[in-house]
């Protein structure tokens, strides 16, 4: 799935994306370490894996979305 970066806390590794409905989702520094990235800006687009549906989607990836 693929989203744009909204926020990102590089103290705590953790953050929320918006999903293309404008929906925020927010994502811990396991879901973000998961990705290997070392620094996310808001605006980028990702490339995000959940689990969970409704309230209880969860990020379990977020990486950098690349053509």
């Amino acid at each position: 799935m693929q989203a744009t970066s909204y926020t990102y806390d590089p103290r705590t590794r953790s953050g929320q994306v918006l999903l293309d409905d404008g929906t925020p989702v927010p994502f811990d520094a396991s879901a973000f370490d998961r990705g290997g990235l070392r620094l996310l800006r808001p605006g980028q687009r990702v490339r995000i894996e959940t689990e969970g549906t409704g309230d209880a989607l969860r990020i379990t990836l977020v990486t950098l979305q690349t053509l």
